[in-house]
């Protein structure tokens, strides 16, 4: 296994929290839910590899995602943690917890499932791969093109906070644009059969479809000791109902 030390932040004291972003995003996504948190708990916001400021591989599935969360407990010296991640850092939390269940108390997933999604970020890899960094001359430039393929402001806005300027000048993505591109089959698969009896919590957005009740019979095949939370939200549960969120999260980890 290729070992990166993975870029985080780091708040308050006592029991381990660690929370994992997902496809495209990155730990600065988390940092507002984590401040409020780190009252009760020491947070470790973390970059996946190949996001934010985290090292580009050559390697991105679940099983190396599992193995970074490993790398970095052991690099800060941390036994045991609670868990949390969102969207493909939910999936990210499941494998380790599959793999790796001595090292965790309990895991919250958030707007995600276990089974195989359709490819629904197509869209969004072609209007990225199709941006011409070296003709940008300012983020809103950068925005304007966007626009013409994504028409929708947040997400041009979530996207954009990948773009970064170059010390030479110019602009270059913070995530690893080709090499998420080339692995997005295995961002979309399903997650290992695997059985895992680790307490774990599914909060879900009722305006999302990521996770409905029909899924939680499938779910609870693979996390017998799982229960479900629904936040009347999209899919950026943590963005939109950040306070309701931690709620659960407190209630659950007490």
């Amino acid at each position: 296994m290729q070992k990166i030390e993975l870029n985080f932040k780091c708040f308050g004291e006592g029991e381990p929290v660690l929370i994992f972003h997902g496809l495209l995003g990155m730990l600065d996504n988390w940092k507002s839910f984590a401040m409020k948190l780190s009252s009760h708990y020491k947070v470790y916001i973390i970059d996946q590899r190949d996001h934010g400021r985290s090292p580009w591989t050559e390697e991105f599935n679940y099983d190396v995602l599992a193995d970074d969360i490993l790398a970095f407990m052991d690099q800060q010296e941390l036994d045991k943690a609670n868990l949390i991640g969102h969207s493909m850092g939910g999936k990210s939390v499941i494998r380790f917890t599959q793999k790796y269940p001595d090292r965790i108390k309990k895991s919250i997933i958030v707007d995600i499932g276990i089974k195989k999604y359709e490819a629904h970020h197509n869209s969004i890899f072609n209007a990225l791969r199709s941006l011409d960094l070296d003709s940008i001359e300012s983020r809103s430039d950068a925005d304007i093109k966007l626009e013409t393929k994504i028409s929708d402001y947040g997400i041009r806005q979530f996207l954009m906070k990948n773009l970064t300027r170059k010390p030479e000048g110019g602009f270059k993505w913070k995530m690893n644009l080709s090499l998420l591109y080339d692995s997005y089959d295995s961002i979309t698969e399903a997650v290992d059969a695997e059985k895992s009896d680790k307490p774990t919590l599914f909060v879900y957005g009722t305006k999302s479809t990521y996770i409905r009740a029909s899924h939680f019979k499938s779910i609870q095949s693979i996390f017998p000791n799982s229960t479900f939370e629904s936040l009347e939200a999209g899919h950026w549960v943590h963005a939109e109902k950040p306070n309701e969120l931690l709620t659960l999260v407190l209630n659950f980890l007490k």
